[in-house]
């Protein structure tokens, strides 16, 4: 551990020596168109794109549709949380794996090269395990949004493109839940050992530009690496559910999106 700090600190502060001197230098209210609307936008030749115009919902109640959505959004945060709070459910999945910050990826390969590859791993192992620790706190959250949709809300999202739900609760949702996972992640780092090496060696090092201002902070910096994470995952539930609507829980949710494509 003591060696990662070090690694740390100067990797931070002469990135150039890691090229030069090797092993030396090792030390980012309707919500629908009628259709009396909706021929009012034809004749005005402004007619909704189809899929996106909701016609398909003209039969079904509001409340219904409401009652639909709620039950796909409550399903879509369900499935997101839960694949990402199980054992490694960051770190064994690339497309939300939390990476090493600025700098420290690009000598991420020449630290392994060297021997010293374990300690990133170690960190990157941390980070992830940290992330996925937190990502339950959102559950609560993210209900609790989907019960506070507005009737303008509720249209948009059922009109609007494959994320429009994800959209929104990335819009609604992000400080609350952000102020959830800090707590916990501050937690799990310390227990590591190297947050706060890590932060006081990358704010100097974020002023001369090698590592961004925002990943400064360690726990910062996973902190939004989990939250976009955590949409990523939503917008992929979103997607599968507006395309494979009989494979959305509940009966109300099933007959919404169906009538939406």
């Amino acid at each position: 551990m003591r060696r990662l700090m070090l690694c740390l600190a100067v990797l931070l502060l002469s990135p150039g020596l890691a090229c030069a001197d090797g092993l030396g230098g090792l030390l980012n209210g309707n919500p629908l168109q009628t259709l009396e609307q909706q021929g009012q936008a034809a004749l005005q030749g402004q007619a909704p794109s189809a899929g996106q115009n909701g016609s398909g919902l003209q039969g079904i109640s509001q409340a219904d549709q409401e009652g639909g959505l709620r039950q796909a959004l409550v399903q879509g945060a369900e499935s997101a949380v839960s694949s990402l709070g199980r054992t490694n459910g960051y770190l064994d999945n690339p497309q939300v794996r939390i990476p090493l910050p600025g700098r420290l990826q690009q000598v991420d390969g020449l630290m392994h090269q060297v021997g010293l590859g374990r300690y990133s791993d170690d960190l990157v192992a941390s980070m992830n395990h940290a992330a996925e620790q937190a990502v339950p706190q959102a559950r609560t959250i993210l209900v609790n949004a989907v019960k506070n949709m507005s009737v303008s809300d509720v249209r948009q999202i059922l009109t609007g493109g494959d994320d429009a739900a994800t959209q929104y609760f990335r819009r609604t949702t992000s400080p609350a839940i952000a102020a959830r996972f800090q707590p916990i992640i501050h937690q799990t780092m310390n227990k590591v050992g190297v947050a706060s090496i890590y932060d006081r060696y990358a704010g100097q090092a974020a002023q001369f530009g090698l590592v961004n201002q925002q990943d400064s902070s360690l726990e910062g910096y996973i902190t939004q690496k989990a939250l976009d994470g955590l949409f990523l995952m939503m917008a992929n539930e979103e997607r599968q559910i507006r395309q494979h609507p009989m494979e959305a829980v509940g009966g109300l949710a099933r007959r919404v999106f169906s009538a939406l494509q």
